[in-house]
């Protein structure tokens, strides 16, 4: 028998629906992206987690996006932010929108101000990229661990 001076719970309200994950650049290349460089230890590619894009469609992104990204370079080091290991992440949304984490070699590199928008005006370029934002982190610090053999063997360190 119910207390009559017992207040009923009041009903809960129905979950929110969720948003689908966006594509993710994760240091695992998926083996279906055949096109795009092969990825070096520590450095940052396109995977498909969660997007409803097409898989050929994130493939060709992807081989595009790191070729966008291998177009940037420091100007004090001859290897590519990209091969240098300083792009940590790139999301992509269902609306082809990227949200890029990069690190630098040193926070007081001296283009530290610039290089952000050198990487959003290349990316920017790729044929269907929607709106690009780039963020500057410094957490986990860069170590030349996240070098690719290419890069290492332009500045022989190897």
């Amino acid at each position: 028998m119910e207390d009559p001076n017992q207040t009923p719970e009041p009903a809960s309200a129905p979950e929110p629906p969720v948003a689908p994950e966006p594509a993710t650049v994760e240091p695992a290349m998926p083996e279906a992206v055949a096109d795009a460089p092969a990825p070096a230890a520590g450095q940052a590619q396109l995977h498909p987690t969660g997007s409803a894009l097409p898989p050929e469609e994130l493939e060709r992104l992807t081989s595009d996006i790191v070729t966008a990204l291998k177009s940037v370079y420091d100007p004090e080091i001859p290897a590519d932010i990209y091969e240098l290991g300083l792009i940590y992440r790139v999301d992509v949304d269902d609306d082809r929108n990227l949200d890029i984490d990069m690190t630098l070699t040193a926070p007081g590199c001296p283009v530290a101000g610039e290089m952000p928008g050198w990487v959003e005006n290349a990316v920017s370029l790729v044929p269907g990229v929607g709106n690009v934002t780039v963020n500057m982190v410094f957490d986990p610090p860069w170590t030349p661990d996240r070098m690719s053999d290419e890069a290492r063997v332009a500045l022989d360190w190897y």
